[in-house]
C-alpha cells in the first residue's frame, strides 16, 4: 500500500535481491507501451495503451534460438478473488497478496500457493513445453 492508503498499481514481490513476482493491478494505466518484466525474464509481459487511429506496423518475428531454464507464469484474474502466498527459492514464506478481478500476476521465481477466497476464474500462460510433474516440487 502507498502511504495514503491507495493500492500501488504495480507491486514487486522480492526475497532479498531476487524478484519473485510482479502484480499489475486492474487500475494500472499508462500511455504507450510499458514492459513490466525484466529484459532477461523467460516470460515478457507488456501493457499497451494507444488512442484510436494508432497503427502498429505489420511485422513477423524472426526465428531466434532462445535457451531457457525454469518456468515463469502469467495469471489473469478474470473473475473473483484469490490469495497468493509467495515463497523464496528456499521455500520460506515471504508475503501474501490478494488478487481481484482484472489483476495480473507474473510469477518469476520462488514458490507460490493459492487460496480461493471467492469463486475465481483465472487464465494462465507459461513457457513450454509442458513437463507434467517433472516441473514441480510440492511442499
Amino acid at each position: 500500500m502507498k502511504p495514503n492508503g491507495k493500492m500501488m498499481q504495480i507491486e514487486k514481490i522480492q526475497s532479498d535481491q531476487e524478484e519473485l513476482a510482479i502484480i499489475v493491478r486492474s487500475q494500472f494505466h499508462q500511455e504507450g507501451i510499458k514492459f513490466v518484466t525484466p529484459d532477461d525474464s523467460i516470460i515478457q509481459m507488456g501493457y499497451m495503451s494507444y488512442e484510436k487511429g494508432k497503427e502498429i506496423q505489420a511485422h513477423v518475428h524472426k526465428p531466434f534460438r532462445r535457451e531457457t531454464y525454469g518456468t515463469q507464469e502469467v495469471l489473469f484474474v478474470k473473475k473473483g478473488k484469490v490469495q497468493v502466498d509467495f515463497f523464496s527459492t528456499e521455500k520460506e514464506h515471504v508475503s501474501s497478496k490478494i488478487l481481484e478481478k482484472n489483476d495480473w500476476l507474473v510469477l518469476l521465481a520462488g514458490g507460490h500457493s493459492f487460496k480461493v477466497l471467492e469463486d475465481v476464474q483465472m487464465i494462465e500462460v507459461k513457457n513450454g513445453p509442458y513437463a507434467g510433474d517433472q516441473d514441480k516440487t510440492r511442499f
